[in-house]
């Protein structure tokens, strides 16, 4: 299950908007083991393209190398789909390079993208472990202290 706090969420929400019609993407980072997505980053679609995405590998370069300065793991690596349902394709799951991470597709389709759009986002969560997709629910929090304490 991936849990992730509600300001990760609508930042993602947000950043799959702001960059429709292109695939919008991004890494949420958090302490290595920790399972805790709490750093966001949003990265530039090098592609620049409503049918696929791409990080810049100077980009991706730099992340690495500032994550594990911080020790610091990729806990969620996120990108919209523009014109189709948030499942993973045969090129995500074939660039999918990190067992240990959340892969999360919103899709701004059917108006979705629109900073005004009040229904609903399709938000959803996979493992894609060598080529093979699990979806997994997830659950948004106000906080990981309120997760903490809700937990026995």
């Amino acid at each position: 299950m991936l849990v992730i706090e509600k300001e990760t969420y609508d930042a993602i929400v947000a950043h799959a908007r702001k960059d429709h019609p292109d695939e919008a993407c991004g890494v949420v980072a958090g302490a290595e083991g920790s399972d805790r997505a709490t750093r966001f980053i949003p990265m530039l679609n090098a592609a620049m393209s409503p049918t696929f995405y791409e990080f810049d590998s100077g980009d991706l370069f730099r992340l690495y190398k500032e994550l594990d300065e911080r020790d610091e793991e990729p806990v969620v690596i996120y990108h919209s789909h523009t014109a189709t349902e948030a499942y993973p394709s045969r090129t995500d799951i074939t660039l999918a390079q990190e067992p240990g991470a959340h892969y999360v597709l919103v899709s701004t389709r059917d108006g979705a993208d629109a900073p005004a759009y009040d229904g609903p986002v399709e938000f959803r969560s996979y493992r894609i472990v060598d080529g093979e997709v699990t979806e997994e629910e997830v659950r948004v929090v106000g906080s990981y202290t309120e997760t903490l304490e809700g937990e026995d």
